[in-house]
């Protein structure tokens, strides 16, 4: 489709989007969306003025189905009499009503949480779940359900126990006996759900137990929200608003209830509006706007642009046309609300069409750490991932980063893989990790304390029609330098560095299969710092049991579903051209939004080194727009 005429119906399917009528009576097709509202705003719903005022404001602007009214906060206990009356606004509209508990003491002083050691806290704990469960048939629990207290009490009750030892188990007899227990004991219809924050990698160190906690509640929850990932404390990358919600579904399959985004630390409206897509890509059954107050803030102009001035794909000003209400009256975008839904709108149109995601396996431990938040710069490069808690046996590719190595027998596991005929791409770091551990009975590979420094990268053989060359990155990277013995394993990708080379992809034979080792750059954000054609590579090694795969730089992420349709995501500044790859049986794409077909050209297969040929791919050329997606259908 010309150029011209993709923008016409571009902005024709906005104008549809924007016209079509935004208020609570009505519902998305494929989500349900709720916005919670704090103890602090709760308490003014006791004035029924004060909250058909803001809520009006709320609802013209974006679909909500529930919301979730919160008892407690910083020792704030909101009184039955307004909680009645707000309850009782909302159930007029239609609106679903739940409970909320945050267990915080002072969350403006480093989230100073409950001591789940001193009796009068526990008991105060156990009043609040009474309390909320007696006026909500559900009720979740808010972020910090978790315990950063060092006092003398929690000091003497650690013993001889390592601080995420003894909170592991602290929080699971309070999850048990402090909450659960008393709520049900009060109304036995009760769903209790815990919401887990976006920092999975280091829950256990503050007692949140993702073993144990799902088995005790209903429902558990997900925070998706990762914000700017460069000037936020945390840097999470945008990957994880998809891979967390992923990995939780699987630690409770069925039973996570829907993902959480607010709209803290966006310096451009795109990165608001990734976090919610994300979420849904990711097929989260509900999604939680944070919170009632910020839904109120208003509309900012300079969020129209991110913070280097570079105008981004998210139509801003088709977001602030009027919305047209039910009653044919016009609404003109004010908050922070309009955001939300205007993104929720434009997803609605094809969420249904997408089928079950799928991805890389990757095994991640229970209370395991080691090259944390490692998974979401793959993602960010173009692979899938789908982390799971247990190991994956039935998966005929397994990756394993450094976390791997909390499970006592993963060297076994990984035998047992390559004896079946089966892959297993390992990181350096758990190649390290390993070493004295038996990973010397697979091969013997040395990750050395010695670094290296590098720009340039050596393919030794071709890939998808590619040869084998020499690729230089745009700044150098630092990695460990990883020593084997000659013959017995294989470098598949160099880097190159004053006449001396060093493994980025290694493979070693074993069995029926092959090893191989990718080592990580130090600094993880390097990966995005390595060549296109390097990228590829790694990706035909992960991805050869999916049917499509992104040939591109890094920051092009795929998200790939079992019914043959996919999404292509740029979270870069600028327009990108990119390859699609797919298996041969594939010979048209299908622009979901645009009705475009896409047609693509045969790659035959290569044999190089002695190797049997890959299976022939299919090639098609497209473009995707600064911080965009596209949707394919493949036919």
């Amino acid at each position: 489709m010309p150029k011209h005429i993709r923008k016409s119906v571009w902005a024709f399917l906005g104008f549809m989007i924007a016209s079509f009528p935004c208020d609570s009576a009505e519902s998305y097709q494929n989500f349900d969306v709720a916005v919670y509202c704090r103890a602090q705003e709760v308490q003014q719903m006791n004035d029924p003025n004060w909250l058909k005022d803001r809520w009006d404001i709320i609802a013209q602007q974006v679909k909500v189905d529930k919301v979730y009214l919160e008892t407690h906060r910083d020792t704030v206990l909101v009184d039955e009499k307004t909680i009645t009356k707000a309850r009782n606004f909302f159930e007029s509209r239609g609106i679903k009503v739940a409970g909320g508990i945050t267990y915080t003491v002072r969350e403006s002083n480093r989230f100073e949480t409950f001591c789940y050691t001193r009796p009068e806290h526990r008991q105060k704990a156990r009043e609040i779940a009474e309390y909320t469960a007696r006026l909500f048939d559900e009720v979740i629990l808010d972020d910090f359900f978790f315990t950063n207290c060092k006092c003398e009490s929690c000091i003497k009750a650690k013993g001889n126990k390592s601080w995420t030892r003894f909170r592991l188990d602290l929080m699971e007899e309070a999850a048990r006996d402090l909450v659960v227990k008393p709520a049900k004991a009060v109304n036995p219809k009760v769903t209790m759900v815990i919401k887990y924050p976006n920092w999975y990698e280091h829950f256990q160190g503050l007692g949140y137990n993702l073993e144990a906690e799902p088995k005790i509640f209903d429902r558990i929850y997900t925070g998706t929200e990762t914000r700017d990932p460069v000037y936020t404390d945390q840097h999470l990358q945008q990957y994880q608003s998809y891979l967390i919600f992923r990995f939780l579904e699987n630690i409770k399959p069925g039973g996570n209830g829907g993902g959480w985004v607010d709209t803290g630390a966006i310096w451009y409206m795109d990165r608001y509006a990734e976090q919610l897509w994300l979420t849904l890509f990711a097929k989260a059954p509900e999604i939680t706007l944070f919170d009632f107050s910020r839904m109120l803030q208003p509309i900012r102009q300079e969020l129209r642009a991110d913070w280097h001035g570079t105008q981004t794909s998210f139509d801003f000003d088709q977001m602030m046309q009027p919305i047209k209400q039910q009653d044919g009256t016009l609404v003109t975008p004010t908050t922070m609300a309009r955001p939300a839904g205007y993104a929720l709108e434009l997803i609605d149109v094809f969420l249904g069409k997408l089928g079950k995601p799928i991805g890389v396996k990757s095994y991640k431990p229970y209370h395991s750490t080691g090259e944390d938040f490692l998974h979401n710069y793959l993602g960010m490069c173009g692979i899938p991932i789908d982390l799971v808690p247990e190991f994956p046996t039935d998966a005929n590719m397994i990756f394993l980063a450094e976390s791997a190595k909390f499970d006592d027998t993963i060297v076994d596991k990984i035998k047992g893989q390559l004896m079946n005929g089966k892959t297993v791409v390992i990181t350096s770091g758990l190649l390290r990790a390993l070493q004295g551990r038996g990973i010397e009975d697979i091969v013997e590979l040395r990750c050395t304390d010695r670094k290296d420094i590098t720009n340039k990268f050596w393919q030794r053989r071709a890939f998808w029609g590619r040869r084998g060359t020499v690729h230089e990155s745009s700044s150098k990277i630092v990695i460990p330098q990883i020593k084997y013995l000659t013959n017995d394993s294989w470098e598949e990708i160099s880097c190159l560095t004053n006449g001396i080379g060093y493994p980025i992809l290694h493979s070693a034979d074993y069995a029926n299969s092959k090893l191989y080792v990718l080592t990580i750059p130090d600094n993880f954000g390097d990966l995005y710092n390595l060549p296109a054609e390097v990228l590829t590579q790694i990706k035909e090694v992960l991805m050869r049991d999916l049917y499509v795969c992104v040939d591109s730089t890094s920051q092009v992420a795929l998200f790939v579903y079992d019914n043959d349709t996919f999404i292509v995501e740029s979270f870069l500044p600028d327009s990108v051209d990119i390859r699609i790859v797919t298996d041969r049986r594939i010979s048209k794409l299908r622009d979901v939004l645009s009705g475009e077909a896409i047609s693509g050209q045969e790659l035959p297969g290569r044999r190089m080194w002695g190797q049997a040929a890959s299976a022939d791919k299919v090639v098609f050329n497209t473009q995707v727009k600064p911080h965009s997606y596209r949707v394919f259908q493949c036919e």
